[in-house]
């Protein structure tokens, strides 16, 4: 374990800052890892529309979500598994299965094989990413741990954009199962980079909840059911109205268990803290935007504007300037202005970059990728004071629970934007079919099965695509913005209640 805390000499501190780099190198490429392959499935739903499985538009959702939804629900209970287990021990157990899900998505004959194995590999990002966070704090020293942090949440910004740009060149031989065997490799190489970096941590009694856990995640599974199957089955049918039901009845049952057991796995009084509160509503909406943003583009921009599966991971890039050059200097940032007025820009920065993507599908990639920018500064301004203020919120035995908490704001975040988003997405795309196409005895609602049922209307088809397309990011737009608003005044209150404590 590193001993930060007996570090006297000269000497002695700079061993510890150059092991802490080393740590922070780590964990940051472990991040990218389970990140990025959020990410870079985006890129693979035309080839997975396309390719031998021919799974519905539903199924493509899941296959997307499938990973994001049981890493968002577990990422909690990963980090109390961290904090009980020992972190390094769970984090390479992590990145073990991360490789073992990859291999069995990679070799699936079926849809369901292939989700067994996303949901497999998000078991293991949930057992990776919230200890990555309490490796962090505990082996950098605590004048260093701020900056630390923010450069730990600016990789796992950039995360996304590098599991684009990756996956856009894995997939440029025309296969997706090319995707997931890379990702066995890079776990794999991860897990011995871990072994050989990464100090150990101290284990603190903390129980898992498995109660909470299975309710929390059954809550979840239902409210992403109600949403995806939607627009196939109806907002009003009975299985959707079944889905939302159960998720609210689920979610109170979860409630009132947490309320009772003595170790839950996230205890509902936390949030009573508003500036905890805050942060994590402000994680959750700007990763919805973010990743619902991804799974847009991806398509459209190999639909909508002809590029090849490499060129739509790289014409994201421009989303990666603000993070790559603006990072550093957020803290002094909400330093000046505080985390309300940085929340402000943030929002209406994301709001504006969703809103001018939706009107650029006919314009220049040019104008496309300044609004890219635009997100890009949001998303900058947006992470680090976020991520600090979950941290900040919560004491230092508790790091693996505030490590897991920031984790599942976001993946729960992405998990919606990509429901949410996908949905309108695919409900624009078949109200804008030509007629001759939604006369079929079978409706299409992917491009793919669009084009194999009138392979001559492939312009009329494509064109239908990119108005769902815009449907969606102008959706993705107000909701950034209407739960924009209600972050920056929370932020606002809990600031104004914190002068008054301290006053």
């Amino acid at each position: 374990m590193l001993r930060t805390d007996i570090d006297t000499t000269p000497e002695d501190r700079r061993t510890a800052a150059r092991r802490a780099v080393v740590v922070l190198a780590c964990v940051s490429a472990c991040t990218t890892l389970v990140i990025g392959f959020v990410a870079a499935i985006n890129l693979a739903v035309p080839l997975l529309a396309a390719g031998d499985l021919h799974p519905t538009s539903s199924e493509l959702l899941w296959i997307v979500d499938g990973y994001v939804v049981v890493f968002a629900c577990l990422v909690i209970p990963g980090g109390a598994a961290g904090d009980r287990f020992g972190r390094k021990g769970v984090l390479l157990t992590g990145l073990f299965t991360v490789a073992a899900g990859a291999a069995l998505s990679a070799l699936a004959p079926t849809v369901a094989i292939l989700l067994a194995g996303r949901v497999l590999t998000g078991i293991g990002a949930a057992l990776v990413l919230p200890n990555c966070v309490g490796i962090l704090i505990h082996a950098t020293p605590a004048e260093r741990r701020g900056r630390a942090l923010a450069v730990w949440a600016g990789v796992s910004g950039i995360g996304g954009l590098v599991g684009n740009v990756g996956g856009g060149a894995l997939l440029t031989g025309g296969s997706w199962r090319t995707l997931f065997l890379a990702v066995v490799l890079v776990a794999l190489a991860c897990a011995l980079w871990a072994a050989t970096a990464v100090p150990r941590s101290s284990r603190h009694e903390r129980g898992l909840d498995p109660v909470g856990t299975l309710l929390f995640v059954a809550a979840a599974v239902a409210l992403l059911l109600g949403i995806i199957e939607g627009p196939e089955l109806g907002w009003t049918s009975a299985f959707v109205a079944t889905a939302f039901t159960l998720c609210a009845a689920l979610t109170a049952v979860w409630l009132a268990v947490e309320l009772r057991v003595r170790h839950p796995m996230l205890d509902p009084r936390l949030f009573r803290n508003p500036l905890l509160a805050t942060a994590s509503i402000g994680m959750v909406v700007a990763f919805f935007a973010n990743f619902g943003l991804f799974y847009v583009n991806a398509s459209l921009l190999q639909y909508g504007r002809g590029f090849s599966v490499l060129g739509a991971g790289l014409g994201i890039l421009p989303m990666t300037l603000p993070l790559l050059l603006g990072t550093r200097y957020v803290r002094h940032l909400v330093s000046r202005a505080g985390h309300a007025v940085t929340l402000a820009a943030a929002f209406l920065a994301t709001t504006g970059g969703l809103f001018g993507l939706s009107t650029a599908s006919e314009q220049p990639y040019a104008v496309y990728a300044c609004w890219l920018v635009l997100v890009g500064i949001g998303i900058t301004l947006a992470l680090p004071c976020l991520t600090q203020e979950i941290a900040a919120g919560l004491p230092p035995q508790q790091a693996g629970v505030a490590g897991g908490l920031q984790s599942a704001t976001r993946e729960l975040g992405s998990a919606l934007g990509v429901a949410v988003v996908g949905t309108v997405l695919t409900a624009g795309f078949t109200r804008n079919l030509p007629a001759a196409v939604t006369g079929a005895d079978s409706a299409p609602r992917t491009v793919a099965e669009a084009l194999a049922q009138a392979p001559a209307r492939h312009t009329d088809i494509v064109a239908a695509y990119v108005d769902g397309a815009d449907a969606a990011l102008r959706v993705a737009a107000v909701s950034a913005f209407c739960a924009g608003v209600l972050v920056v005044a929370g932020a606002t209150w809990a600031a104004r209640r914190t002068r008054q404590h301290t006053a």
